[in-house]
């Protein structure tokens, strides 16, 4: 692979945080189209894009305990980017005209989608973004003086994403879908899952997400002019 830099500075780029943060600006699109179904979890009732954020929450943890959380934070404050540019091809793409050989329910079901689409991706942003900070600066603020390795890692990520993921589910369900049908089973069954998922699942995926981005950056990238 060759290797990439500023051609000014020659100042190495870390591999993790380039693979990571293309990884980070795909699922901050996906999570606001996979919210549009909900599904269920026995009694539980819960949007799909829960399955993208979680993700989101995962990496930008990883990158906080690896490059700092000045990093974490200009990762998250970069996924505004995809998602501002998403919202706006998703209402260009409905504003043109569709082809008379496309068939009707297939339309139907497009617009049906893509048309409540927007309201759910203006409502992601609000959300992922107080969301995600609040995510690192816990993070961050639990690791303390050390390092903030080993069971302590994934103690802060379950502790820091159940908080987090509590305040993002009230601020998304509320904006994206108050007023289509009612949101309280909605509201009870994503927070439920969300902390659940915090701890028996996010730990040990950011774990895995700390442990790769050490051995992506074992050999770090480098530009050639």
């Amino acid at each position: 692979m060759t290797d990439t830099a500023s051609p000014a500075s020659g100042t190495p780029i870390s591999r993790s945080l380039f693979v990571y943060t293309l990884l980070y600006g795909g699922m901050t699109v996906i999570a606001g189209v996979l919210a549009f179904k909900q599904f269920a979890i026995g009694p539980l009732k819960v949007e799909a894009g829960i399955l993208a954020f979680l993700l989101l929450v995962v990496m930008s943890s990883a990158i906080s305990q690896i490059h700092g959380k000045a990093a974490a934070d200009r990762l998250v404050l970069w996924g505004f980017l995809p998602l501002a540019f998403s919202i706006a091809l998703i209402g260009f793409v409905l504003a043109l005209p569709p082809s008379p050989d496309m068939p009707a329910e297939n339309l139907l079901a497009f617009n049906t989608v893509h048309a409540q689409t927007p309201r759910i991706m203006a409502a992601g942003p609000v959300a992922y973004g107080v969301s995600l900070l609040l995510n690192v600066w816990i993070f961050d603020k639990l690791r303390g003086k050390g390092g903030g390795g080993g069971f302590w890692l994934m103690a802060r990520g379950a502790i820091a994403s159940a908080i987090s993921q509590a305040i993002d589910t009230l601020i998304f369900i509320t904006l994206a879908f108050y007023g289509e049908f009612p949101i309280g089973d909605l509201l009870i069954g994503q927070a439920i899952a969300k902390i659940v998922l915090s701890f028996v699942l996010v730990p040990f995926l950011i774990a895995g997400a700390v442990a790769l981005a050490k051995r992506l950056d074992a050999t770090p990238l480098r530009a050639t002019a």
